[in-house]
């Protein structure tokens, strides 16, 4: 009997009355799990707080029902609704050290909600770390969230959802920064407790892989409408909808070096959606009808509903199978070294986390740093720019000696190692244009005039796949994606001979990954060298020429990538494929 029932549930702007989310509805039974998936802007995370009957500022739910056990959320006064926050759904946060309040302690945290008799409410705040599998002595309750690793944080935060026994929890992009070896134990928490606890969660992510993991039914969402629903073996294994289709093609392996596919063009924005069906501009079935009137979900063969005009078609085409990568993009044999580290020694406050690391990267290759996060990935990258301060060791840049840190560095080495940061919302002032954060370092380190600087912009910005006009927009009139690419753009401004990409597709959507990834592997071909670190293996697969692999700050095994992806020959290498996830293959139709 299902515990959760949406019925046309709408959500608008206040301003216009444009849809975020238009007319959406699903189903969803006790002990199960739903995925929704779709690109930024798809109306994921907005569909997700309208099950807590909540709208962020601006927006309003004007329509539809949420039923959860009997109740209908939006029917209730506010006192009723907040109960029902208490008792019936719970919402864990994509950020937990944003949600979580770094000044109350872990125990305080755990309890203040809860009503009961002290002596109770401890012990099933107790039972209920032991459940998501943190401990429970008094020692770890009296700790701040500040003193608690990422996975540890998102743990508490699924601890304090569940501690009220809600029917429904909501989990809006809960993995989404972790490694895969914290987000293999999260997945695990988050099946466990719907079983044990009889409760139905839905799932908001944009990796389909994870969806696939966790979740027994499968929404794809674009421009605020439901366009597939299924079964995750439905959806994933049959798309009927030219958009989860191109989705999935997006979709790196760990298993097989692939090209990439990223869907042409842009997510509409809140408002923008005109006559037809919304993914009509980006489609690669479209026809006429397509453009005059908007398709409806209607149930295809495998089982699925999809609300496309040519599901037929779409499921008669076999998936993208000519992704083949290649080859190695590099020839290492005989390649000169581009970038040498020998026996890097780092530490924080005295306290070593780097130990003895070496690495050579060759012209035209493109070396991946893995291992999960504390590994050292990101203190070692920092070594090689110059950026950290306790360090000890040898640089070689271009077969000369480098100085370990960059203000001792001359203006061609610094201009020769460029850096590209996980995250472009810090990296880019805020308060300067595009144009401005990339003709900064064009006047720094070629003194050209004003005329030419900004040439050399625009073709920067031409080389990363975006217009020269975007040069007067500011960071936060732009995508996330688009963000990354002015970041890649200033780093390629320089015309580097060595790029460091810090995680730069951790938090993007498989379209948007699969497009900076593809850019990438077209700058490698143009024969710049790059260390690329990530904990993502499948991205790995279908960049990476060799890997270094990264434990407790100790290099654990080296080698190309084909080799160490493929037989593995460190245990620790081999538990990071083992919670490697992948999506299910495509059934034969």
């Amino acid at each position: 009997m299902a515990v959760v029932e949406v019925e046309g549930l709408t959500v608008v702007l206040e301003a216009d009355g444009s849809p975020i989310v238009n007319d959406v509805s699903l189903s969803l039974e006790h002990g199960h799990a739903m995925g929704v998936v779709g690109e930024s802007g798809s109306g994921k995370t907005t569909l997700a707080l309208a099950l807590l009957g909540y709208s962020r500022p601006g927006a309003k739910i004007t329509g539809g029902r949420v039923t959860i056990d009997g109740t209908d959320l939006l029917s209730l006064s506010p006192a009723g609704l907040r109960q029902a926050r208490r008792e019936l759904v719970a919402y864990v946060p994509q950020d937990p050290a944003a949600a979580l309040n770094p000044g109350l302690r872990i125990g305080t945290l755990l309890t203040e909600g809860l009503a009961g008799e002290p002596s109770e409410v401890a012990n099933r705040v107790r039972e209920i770390l032991d459940t998501v599998g943190l401990p429970s002595d008094d020692a770890f309750l009296k700790r701040h969230p500040g003193q608690l690793s990422g996975g540890q944080q998102q743990r508490v935060a699924i601890a304090m959802a569940v501690a009220a026994g809600p029917r429904l929890i909501v989990l809006d992009e809960p993995t989404t920064g972790l490694d895969y070896s914290t987000q293999a134990k999260v997945l695990e928490l988050v099946k466990r407790l719907c079983t044990s606890r009889d409760m139905a969660a839905v799932y908001v992510s944009h990796d389909l892989a994870v969806v696939g993991e966790v979740a027994d039914q499968v929404t794809v969402m674009y421009g605020g409408r439901t366009v597939e629903s299924g079964t995750r073996a439905q959806v994933l294994g049959s798309p009927a909808h030219p958009y989860s289709r191109a989705l999935l093609d997006a979709v790196p392996s760990v298993r097989e070096r692939l090209r990439l596919a990223p869907i042409p063009g842009r997510a509409p924005s809140v408002g923008q959606h005109g006559p037809g069906c919304v993914f009509a501009p980006r489609c690669g079935f479209v026809v006429q009808a397509c453009r005059e009137s908007e398709p409806e979900l209607v149930p295809v063969p495998t089982g699925n509903q999809a609300r496309c005009f040519r599901t037929s078609e779409v499921l008669a085409r076999p998936r993208i199978a000519a992704r083949d990568g290649g080859a190695r993009l590099a020839d290492m044999a005989g390649a000169s070294s581009s970038l040498r580290a020998v026996r890097l020694n780092a530490g924080y406050g005295g306290r070593q986390v780097l130990f003895d690391a070496s690495l050579d990267l060759a012209k035209g290759e493109c070396l991946a740093l893995v291992g999960e996060s504390g590994s050292g990935k990101t203190t070692l990258s920092r070594c090689l720019i110059g950026l950290h301060e306790e360090v000890s060791g040898e640089l070689r840049f271009d077969g000369e000696p480098l100085p370990l840190h960059a203000d001792h560095r001359s203006d061609p080495a610094r201009r020769g190692l460029q850096y590209v940061f996980q995250n472009p919302y810090g990296s880019l002032n805020p308060r300067r244009t595009v144009g401005a954060s990339i003709e900064a370092p064009v006047r720094h380190f070629f003194g050209l005039g004003a005329r030419e600087t900004r040439s050399r912009a625009a073709e920067a910005l031409e080389r990363v796949e975006l217009p020269a006009a975007i040069a007067g927009r500011y960071p936060a009139e732009l995508s996330g994606g688009q963000r990354q690419r002015v970041a890649i753009a200033r780093a390629l401004v320089c015309d580097p001979e060595v790029l460091i990409c810090d995680e730069v597709t951790s938090s993007l959507d498989v379209s948007v990954q699969a497009a900076v990834v593809e850019l990438l592997r077209s700058l490698l071909a143009d024969g710049l060298a790059m260390v690329f670190v990530t904990h993502n293996l499948a991205v790995v697969r279908s960049i990476a020429d060799s890997v270094v692999v990264l434990s407790n700050g100790r290099v654990v095994e080296a080698g190309t990538a084909d080799r160490v992806l493929t037989a593995p020959a460190d245990d620790y290498t081999r538990s990071l494929l083992a919670d490697t996830l992948e999506v299910p293959q495509p059934t034969p139709t």
